[in-house]
């Protein structure tokens, strides 16, 4: 009774739903504590926050109802004093109503005596269980996690802690950055199976002699090889060789054209066909210079088709001056042709440098521009420009473009290279 008068003093001041609730809750339970002296129930035993039900038999004395009284005393104050908003006030004690009205024993902070014996919980007979429920070790242990690969991302860097063929490709040296760039090359990558799709691959390229570490080079400029089949790819190894390629010079040329593989048998006996027919070489020559430069295979037949019409139509080299320049430096095939250009202007109009000497040194054509012309004017100021066998201090074209500037200060200038770096500024 005491409770309850306190409780009515209190709704007296805070004259709100909330405290009417609670003054009649509480008015119940004092009025069945009063006529119970011993209860026999199913009590409620909070564990952890959750109302587990106890099927057992308990006699509760005076002092032990009277300890209860106290209890629900201090949880009804606590509910009245707490500056929260009124839905949470109604939410909070609206749970507490459903357990008084359930049952007139409320839970106390001793322990209940226990006159039977309780129920063991067995956890793997559980459906499931309470996120809020104490478990033991084991079962934590037990429980699998599934791995959250992101549904959607932008970027490839997402995927590697959740994708083997990725982490294991980026221990391989692949650069992801460069792939996911290319449309559609980063799904393809993430539903490849590292074991069945990238590894048996790899393994072939080592068979071939491939160096283990090119494998990622390979796969960053062409990641379509591991969708090629072994099949296709041994077959145009096997071709490669009965062309009496060396084994040596195979895996050269995979490792330095990485879309070398991906053609057809066919379509690579048509490019050697056309080298060999289009410049007039031998099957000895024609091998010489895609093995040098086996990226001719690869790339489009139109920039070489302009090049060779340039040198020819534009520049006015012979068929066989063609074949000889060809021979001695592969990459005036697939040069640019605006740089091309400007290095033949320069060498045959500025430097006077006549069409048969460029067919002796053609490593001029490979050369900077740059260079070419610094080096040029630095000696005609010196007045050492000679490029004329029959002249003397003769200087080779081949020896003006490929020596260090220390040493191409000090034998063919007579200067330092002070004296260089300073003419380059005035210019």
């Amino acid at each position: 009774m005491t409770m309850a008068t306190t409780c009515a003093q209190l709704c007296l001041r805070c004259r709100s739903p909330l405290c009417s609730k609670i003054l009649a809750g509480t008015w119940q339970y004092c009025t069945q504590v009063r006529h119970c002296i011993s209860v026999t129930r199913a009590p409620t035993k909070i564990s952890n926050g959750l109302f587990i039900r106890e099927n057992h038999t308990t006699t509760q004395t005076r002092p032990k109802w009277k300890q209860q009284m106290c209890y629900y005393n201090d949880l009804t104050a606590k509910y009245l004093t707490t500056e929260a908003k009124e839905d949470k006030y109604t939410e909070d004690l609206s749970r507490i109503d459903v357990v008084a009205y359930e049952s007139p024993v409320l839970p106390t902070r001793d322990a209940v005596p226990v006159t039977e014996k309780q129920p063991s919980l067995d956890l793997d007979a559980a459906v499931e269980f309470s996120a809020l429920e104490e478990i033991s070790e084991e079962a934590a242990a037990s429980i699998s996690i599934p791995s959250a690969v992101p549904p959607a991302s932008t970027s490839l860097r997402d995927y590697v802690d959740k994708s083997e063929t990725l982490s294991k490709l980026v221990q391989l040296g692949v650069n992801l950055w460069k792939l996911e760039q290319r449309p559609n090359v980063g799904s393809m990558l993430l539903r490849l199976d590292f074991n069945t799709d990238v590894a048996p691959r790899l393994l072939f390229l080592k068979d071939i002699g491939v160096e283990d570490t090119r494998f990622g080079y390979i796969i960053t400029h062409n990641p379509f090889i591991l969708t090629e089949s072994l099949e296709n790819l041994k077959a145009r190894v096997n071709y490669l060789k009965l062309k009496k390629f060396t084994s040596e010079t195979v895996a050269s040329m995979v490792s330095r054209a990485p879309y070398l593989l991906n053609f057809s048998v066919k379509r690579l006996d048509n490019r050697l066909g056309f080298y060999q027919q289009q410049l007039n070489l031998s099957a000895s020559n024609t091998r010489n210079i895609i093995a040098r430069l086996p990226r001719l295979l690869c790339g489009s037949l139109e920039p070489v088709k302009e090049n060779l019409k340039v040198c020819e139509i534009e520049f006015g080299f012979k068929e066989n001056e063609i074949q000889h320049i060809v021979i001695a430096v592969p990459k005036v095939l697939t040069a640019n042709k605006r740089k091309l250009t400007q290095i033949f202007d320069f060498l045959h109009n500025t430097m006077k440098v006549p069409h048969h000497l460029i067919t002796k040194f053609p490593q001029v054509l490979n050369t900077k521009y740059l260079r070419l012309r610094e080096r040029h004017l630095f000696l005609e100021y010196l007045g050492k420009a000679h490029y004329d066998p029959t002249l003397p201090n003769y200087i080779s074209l081949d020896r003006l473009v490929s020596l260090p500037d220390e040493t191409f200060c000090t034998e063919l200038a007579s200067a330092t290279v002070e004296d260089l770096y300073l003419f380059q500024k005035t210019r």
